[in-house]
């Protein structure tokens, strides 16, 4: 680049700092810009050195006059670079960096305190674009220029005065308006200051302390209020000063009021505000919010991709420069393909990629240092700190799934279904068990009627091939099927299937000893019934669907209800045994079903069932009967008639229309009866005569059907003839036995009446012996065994020789009749006592011992004494 294209400026400050109590100025005049062979000149005259060192002075800027300019005493000049492209990148470099550095935008620093000497006062800044490696610099001069004539000598240990402005004063008689208070500028102080403390920072004077004496005193945060004694007042000079050193991260600003006041406390001054700014100076490290970041990015991201965002936060001023943060990228593990694969927004911390080839296949996961430094990034005076960002790669489907094999074999008997023939296999380089990873299997080829089906096993995602249909070894003895295999999720865009994305499978069918089948089953006939035992009725044979296999076929009857049928083992021919009964109870429907069995001898031997079906048909082989067979009616032919039916277990036309009549022997039945048809399948039955006795009544009905040739029967109607109010109901008692109860049951009551009686008569004599029983065993009770002193009461027979026992029964009302046997209790034969015909008052007992009867107790001691007494 020319110099007649291109310049550079310097941007020139006027400057006053003091050191401690001495005020040293630097002037900086407009410069000579010398333009020869594209190199500038530039002429700077100090009046006094400036005596700055960064890091180890810390220096505060006082006003001139009333206006105040503020900056950093390490900074020196500040050079812009203007380019005819703006977005060239210019690095700096000084001549003399153990004096002067020049940071990323220009602005020239001191490096250490120093004389200035000849030598010193002039060095180069060298100018470089950093993409077509061209080259300028500029000289820089620096010289002392003598103070001006008009400028008084100043002290250099002198110290800022504010004096309060003059109160309202009379002035011929009248107030006369004094000039405004001053707006006191506020008071820089830079935190951190070493001292030594107190350190002084001004001066309060009133222009009244030449007549008064005076006490000065200051108020606010800081002073008397909390945090107190940071800021103190001499009471009789007005010195203020500060006596430890400041943190701006705690207070900022403090906000103070001077008063002036005389011996005696009266305000002879209005107060003033004192505002004390400390002044940030670099001591805090930026700090990361989170040590660990992560974030993550999908695979084949393309350059420009966001990632995540980092943040650190600096506790120092955010609007200087001791605040401001840059971020870089320091490292990145792995550095694989790329060792720069992102950056980062030096000043938003924003992660995007920069370079492709992101593949999770190969790397899964990248650790990246980050480092934050305040003073806008500037490597040698700002402070830095370090954060950890992981980036994990992200799965994309970009690999389909692969058969292992291009071939598959498998095999499955015949017949069998739900059972895994073939197990296909695949490999995904996707990340496992994730929808780019997970296979998806289809037939698309090789199973025109859909007897196949495959399932993915979720754990190996390999494809189940199972059967879904039976397939028959005598059709189908073998299928090549074409499959191919998908995920779950479409391919990323650009990836194309591979070959080995589609395989076939190759099934055998196993032919298995099938089941023998009837073939019609069922398999119907129509017969009549009444077909006699030994008719050959049909053959009814099974087919064996294994036809490559040589066997043979036996057959068994499983099933025949009514035992009417039996089967040829050879041949399947059914023949009668029995005659066929459509009225049978095992026929449903006029059917009738029988089952047979068919077994062949394979290995293992199967069988199969077939039901024949006898569709019997109706002949007329069973006459009509009355119905209903009982009925009552009135003693007189009004008001009621009976209605009576046919019932019949043939069917039409072997039924109705029926014909009713009445025989003509007894002549009784029709002198007394008549009977008409209603229709064909109704009749009324009705008195002839005037009076009938009440009673039951046995009418004979003959009834015939409509079958070829008719068939007729004489069936008994049992008419109960009763007494009847005129609505024509039955009021005699027997009505209920008539009308509700046959003969049959009315004889069946009165044999159950007759039995309970003969039952309770029984148990009335039982109880009776049982009573007779026990007061003969109270008699043998032994007196030792049974103290109780009851008094046991005996038949008495008295009456000399009449026979009691006879005439206690004739007069029992539960005794039988008068003329019924009496059964008397017998005690049976055997018995070791003697006959009591045998006792005989006159024979003498004096042989006997009788000491035994002290045994038996103090019931028996008379008699004892009686007998084993002696003489006595």
């Amino acid at each position: 680049m020319h110099s007649s294209l291109c310049k550079c400026k310097l941007f020139l400050y006027l400057l006053k700092c003091r050191l401690i109590g001495t005020v040293y100025e630097m002037l900086i005049f407009p410069p000579s810009l010398l333009a020869s062979s594209g190199r500038m000149a530039l002429e700077l005259e100090l009046r006094s050195l400036f005596p700055c060192t960064f890091g180890q002075v810390t220096l505060a800027c006082m006003r001139t006059q009333t206006v105040f300019k503020q900056t950093l005493c390490f900074h020196v000049l500040h050079l812009k670079f203007h380019t005819c492209n703006r977005k060239r990148k210019v690095q700096y470099e000084s001549s003399e960096p153990a004096d002067f550095k020049v940071d990323e935008d220009g602005t020239v620093y001191a490096v250490r305190s120093f004389p200035l000497t000849a030598e010193q006062a002039k060095f180069l800044i060298y100018a470089q674009d950093k993409e077509t490696q061209e080259k300028w610099q500029v000289a820089v001069n620096l010289s002392l220029q003598p103070a001006l004539a008009e400028e008084p000598a100043k002290d250099p240990h002198a110290i800022e005065e504010i004096v309060f402005p003059r109160q309202l004063a009379k002035h011929s008689g009248s107030l006369q308006r004094q000039k405004r208070d001053w707006v006191i500028p506020p008071i820089n102080l830079p935190e951190n200051s070493r001292g030594p403390f107190p350190q002084e920072l001004v001066r309060i004077r009133s222009d009244r302390d030449k007549n008064l004496s005076l006490r000065y005193s200051v108020t606010g945060p800081g002073a008397d209020q909390p945090p107190t004694g940071i800021f103190i007042i001499n009471p009789i000079s007005g010195q203020l000063s500060v006596t430890k050193p400041l943190d701006r991260e705690l207070i900022a600003r403090f906000h103070l009021r001077a008063h002036a006041v005389d011996i005696n406390g009266n305000q002879v001054e209005n107060p003033i505000d004192i505002v004390i700014n400390v002044i940030d100076m670099n001591d805090n490290r930026p700090e990361f919010l989170h040590q660990v970041w992560n974030g993550s990015v999908p695979e084949g991201s393309k350059p420009g991709t966001y990632v995540m965002t980092v943040t650190a936060i600096d506790a120092d001023d955010p609007n200087a420069l001791n605040g401001m943060l840059r971020y870089r990228i320091l490292s990145q593990a792995p550095s694989t393909p790329s060792p720069n694969m992102f950056t980062i927004n030096n000043e938003t911390g924003d992660i995007i990629t920069v370079a492709a080839g992101l593949d999770r296949e190969k790397v899964q996961q990248y650790t990246l240092i980050i480092q934050a430094t305040d003073m806008e990034g500037n490597p040698t005076y700002g402070l830095s700190n370090t954060a950890t960002a992981v980036i994990t790669v992200t799965d994309v489907n970009d690999n389909p799934p692969e058969f292992t094999a291009m071939t598959f074999y498998g095999e499955v008997p015949e017949n069998r279904v739900d059972v895994i023939v073939a197990n296909l296999t695949v490999t995904d380089k996707d990340q496992p068990h994730t929808p780019a990873w997970n296979a998806g299997y289809k037939i698309s080829g090789g199973d025109p009627t859909g007897r196949f089906a495959i399932q993915t096993d979720p754990n190996s995602n390999d494809g189940l091939v199972t059967v879904v249909k039976p397939i028959d070894f005598e059709t189908n003895r073998m299928f090549v099927l074409t499959v191919a295999a998908e995920n779950q999720v479409p391919l990323a865009k650009g990836i194309q299937h591979p070959p080995q994305s589609t395989a076939t499978v190759s099934v055998t069918v196993i032919d298995v000893n099938e089941n023998p089948y009837f073939a019609p089953n069922p398999k119907i006939i129509r017969q009549e019934e009444g077909l006699h035992a030994g008719t050959m009725l049909t053959t009814f044979t099974a087919q064996d669907p294994d036809r490559y296999m040589q066997q043979s076929i036996r057959y068994t009857k499983l099933s025949d209800p009514a035992n009417w049928l039996k089967i040829d083992p050879v041949n399947g021919q059914i023949t009668t045994i029995a005659v066929l009964d459509r009225e049978s109870p095992n026929v449903k429907n006029n059917i009738y079903n029988a089952t047979f069995l068919a077994s062949d001898n394979g290995i293992p031997p199967m069988s199969g069932t077939g039901t024949l079906q006898i569709y019997l048909l109706d002949i007329n082989d069973n006459a009509p009967q009355v119905l209903p067979q009982e009925a009552e009616t009135c003693e007189t032919p009004e008001p009621n008639s009976i209605n009576i039916t046919a019932l019949d277990y043939d069917i039409d036309p072997n039924a109705g229309p029926f014909a009713f009549d009445l025989p003509l022997s007894p002549v009784t039945i029709k002198r007394n009866w008549t009977i008409t048809r209603l229709n064909g399948d109704f009749a009324q039955l009705n008195l002839k005569i005037k009076f009938l006795e009440a009673g039951i009544y046995e009418v004979p009905i003959i009834i015939t059907d409509s079958g070829n040739p008719p068939k007729s029967n004489i069936s008994i109607l049992r008419v109960k003839v009763c007494q009847c109010d005129s609505n024509g109901d039955c009021t005699d008692v027997d009505r209920i036995v008539g009308a509700g109860l046959g003969t049959g049951a009315i004889i069946a009551i009165l044999l159950c009446i007759i039995i309970l009686l003969i039952l309770v008569l029984m148990f009335v004599v039982w109880m009776k012996r049982r009573d007779k029983e026990r007061q003969a065993k109270q008699l043998l009770i032994d007196p030792e065994d049974d103290v109780r002193d009851n008094i046991l009461k005996y038949d008495e027979e008295g009456g000399g020789e009449e026979d009691q026992g006879l005439k206690a029964a004739d007069n029992d009302p539960t005794a039988p009749p008068y003329d019924s046997l009496l059964v008397f209790d017998y005690e049976g034969s055997g018995s070791t006592a003697g006959s009591l015909s045998s006792l005989n008052s006159s024979s003498s007992g004096g042989d006997q011992d009788y000491d035994y009867l002290n045994d038996w107790g103090p019931r028996f001691k008379k008699l004892a004494d009686m007998y084993g007494g002696g003489d006595d």
